[in-house]
């Protein structure tokens, strides 16, 4: 990267140090400390709650600030962990120096870094969702020679008085603009601020849910990011959330990442796409189709798809968002630009040059190929995820696809770019798979595929062990079947899980 292009990105760390931030040393960190009046350094982690924490230090010198930064620091892991005990539960919290990113919200000048949890004997937590995470990735790059790419979909709502003279349309607010939607404003601070702390952002728009009821508005809206390694991919997630409800905060107004928040309008999901390179090079795409590479990958994810809700539907209320006609999954098949599939190719510039130009006829001509953009998006998740556990069972799958022998086959038969639930292709929909429709059922294909996502150790059988019982104490088998038509005893379900993760 040249001078200009370090001084463009919104990291102030990458400004200051002229270097990506994958490059971050001890040395750089204290330097920037140093010279920019920082008072405060905040380690923060991601337990098995899927929130954020945060251990504050006040900066007293450069030899605390060296030992903090060298050591890290012990935590209570059984405070933690729910499957740490009281007995031995000390953990070592070590900073990741290239999460480092300037807090915007403290009056304190602070610095917050990311940090990955360690044992007693000086190892990565077998059972930590990062180390988890970066398991998964590591034997994928073993096993394949590839680099799994991911980037997310976060959509939320935002509930607030509904004074405004600019009502929207019900259900009608995909990528409406200010002054029909309230909250773009907070969403265009959430995104410059995500970008200041290292977030690769695509774009943000508002979506289709809006909606009011009593004296209350609620409206939906979207921040999309780049692809980026898996790892760097969930971190952001998890800052980007964490941004958007300190903002909301501000306000007086309430966030979720809820699936459902309501009955009858439009959920929320935390769609994930990916993609995988070769020496820098998307191989997801090939002569302008869709790789073999991607559609064994796609396979493996069919095979897995009722484990993976496991980690990314894990409330009762996650099954209320996936059903029929709704734009979310409920059958396990994929197909392009369809929005009711499990998985879904999206458009990805194959096939369509030159559009600049018919649309500006100065420009000149533009040979580059775009196609490289090219993803595969899983529409399952929504933001209950354990967002960590998630892109590791992606990855899981992923790889168990490249290694199926009937993978390509298996992609054939469930590939469904149609309308599934028209009368005419009522023999197409009877032969496919059905996803889980509680947590209940969740746990139980977790249980039935426990031995794929534990092989190679990604998965520590503790950790398994414990998402099924977490699931299944639930106890919501039928659930659905059992409040149905009955509004009041649904919005208990949505009020009692409105903060998820």
């Amino acid at each position: 990267m040249t001078r200009d292009e370090y001084l463009m990105d919104p990291n102030k760390l990458v400004q200051f140090l002229q270097k990506p931030s994958g490059e971050f040393t001890k040395k750089d960190i204290v330097k920037y400390i140093a010279e920019n009046g920082i008072k405060m350094i905040n380690f923060r982690y991601v337990a098995e709650d899927g929130k954020l924490k945060t251990l504050n230090f006040i900066i007293t010198g450069k030899s605390h600030l060296d030992n903090i930064l060298s050591s890290g620091e012990r935590v209570d892991g059984s405070s933690l962990f729910s499957y740490i005990g009281a007995g031995s539960s000390d953990l070592y919290v070590i900073p990741r120096f290239k999460t480092a990113f300037v807090n915007p919200f403290s009056e304190i000048p602070s610095l917050d870094i990311l940090c990955s949890f360690y044992t007693a004997e000086g190892k990565p937590m077998e059972s930590a969702p990062e180390n988890i995470l970066k398991k998964a990735h590591d034997e994928f790059k073993k096993s394949t020679g590839l680099t799994f790419k991911a980037m997310g979909e976060l959509e939320y709502y935002i509930k607030s008085p509904n004074h405004t003279l600019y009502p929207d349309r019900d259900q009608k607010g995909y990528h409406s603009s200010q002054p029909f939607t309230k909250w773009e404003f907070l969403r265009r601070e959430a995104m410059v601020l995500i970008a200041q702390c290292g977030g690769k952002i695509k774009y943000a728009h508002s979506e289709v849910g809006n909606f009011s009821s009593g004296e209350d508005g609620y409206e939906q809206h979207e921040i999309e990011f780049l692809p980026i390694e898996a790892e760097d991919a969930v971190d952001q997630l998890v800052i980007a959330k964490w941004i958007v409800r300190m903002l909301a905060a501000r306000e007086g107004a309430l966030v979720s990442w809820a699936p459902k928040i309501t009955v009858g309008k439009a959920g929320s999901g935390l769609h994930i796409h990916m993609l995988v390179e070769k020496d820098g090079k998307n191989i997801c795409i090939q002569n302008g189709k869709l790789s073999d590479t991607a559609k064994k990958m796609i396979a493996g994810i069919m095979k897995l798809s009722g484990a993976l809700t496991a980690f990314g539907n894990t409330i009762p209320t996650s099954y209320l968002r996936l059903v029929p006609h709704q734009e979310a999954p409920t059958y396990v098949c994929w197909g392009d630009r369809n929005r009711s599939v499990l998985v879904r190719v999206p458009l990805g510039w194959v096939g369509a040059s030159d559009m600049i130009k018919r649309v500006n006829p100065l420009e000149p001509d533009d040979a580059r190929d775009f196609s490289s953009k090219q993803t595969f998006e899983f529409r399952v998740p929504d933001g209950s995820a354990d967002v960590y556990s998630l892109v590791a069972g992606l990855i899981v799958a992923g790889q168990y696809g490249l290694e199926m022998e009937n993978s390509l086959q298996v992609a054939d038969e469930l590939y469904a770019d149609i309308d599934i639930f028209s009368a005419r292709y009522k023999s197409k929909l009877d032969r496919l798979e059905q996803l889980p429709t509680c947590c209940w059922e969740s746990a139980d294909c977790l249980l039935g595929k426990r031995d794929i996502f534990e092989n190679n150790g990604v998965f520590p059988k503790g950790r398994i062990n414990a998402v099924v019982r977490k699931l299944k104490l639930y106890e919501d088998n039928g659930l659905n079947d059992r409040i149905m038509g009955n509004v009041d005893k649904i919005m208990e379900f949505v009020n009692e899980y409105i903060h998820c993760m």
